[in-house]
């Protein structure tokens, strides 16, 4: 890319930052609309989850606030027909997720800081074993989880003195969907509805700054 290119981009983003978002949540709703398999979504939408999460001045600070004692889900889309949606998870310092499923596909793709996830099997009596080794989930990554091949992990903030951020796309509306979490011990299972941190959602569509600036051009 040119320097020119470059600065063009920079001056389209001071007056639109809320852009990238804008512009992700549109090619994934099309991708969605083609009906395609699990697979194929997971694979196509990795690269447009790459793309968003190369930088993070467009996530609204509302929406990258931790909470001292728990983590945080902040809806950044949902689609108006449920079949996907977007979050942003603020992780405190130290801060981790139960033993928990997901039910639907999902991305993960790593905005700021670091993550270290453990996945789990359920064995056919309802214990819980470990599925490989923790993995690192580090800004840029991207990571996948299907209930079609286990979607069972735990989460925690690998930093202990700053908060991590990620980004979170998965296929239904996270926020309402019957989900469990599970006794590291006994494995039994506990039904929950992780809802949302906010009632706010960021304005994907004002376009108030490309106003501004006819205005200010004929002004």
């Amino acid at each position: 890319m040119s320097v020119f290119a470059r600065r063009q981009d920079n001056k389209n983003l001071a007056m639109d930052p809320i852009a990238p978002l804008r512009d992700f949540v549109i090619a994934m709703t099309t991708l969605v609309s083609n009906n395609l398999q699990e697979d194929a979504v997971l694979s196509e939408g990795t690269p447009l989850l790459e793309r968003l999460i190369k930088s993070n001045s467009w996530l609204p600070d509302f929406c990258a606030t931790p909470h001292p004692d728990f983590y945080q889900q902040f809806l950044l889309h949902g689609d108006p027909l449920e079949r996907f949606s977007v979050v942003s998870f603020v992780w405190g310092p130290g801060q981790k997720s139960p033993i928990h499923d997901h039910g639907v596909w999902g991305l993960i793709g790593m905005l700021k800081g670091m993550e270290i996830a453990q996945s789990y099997q359920r064995l056919p009596n309802g214990a819980l074993v470990t599925d490989g080794k923790e993995q690192r989930l580090q800004p840029g990554q991207i990571e996948s989880i299907s209930p079609q091949r286990g979607d069972i992990h735990h989460v925690r903030n690998a930093l202990e003195k700053e908060p991590s951020i990620s980004i979170h796309v998965y296929g239904g509306n996270i926020g309402a969907i019957r989900r469990h979490v599970y006794d590291p011990t006994t494995g039994a299972s506990k039904s929950f509805v992780s809802g949302y941190s906010s009632d706010l959602v960021p304005n994907l569509w004002d376009r108030s700054g490309v106003r501004n600036q006819i205005q200010h051009q004929e002004g």
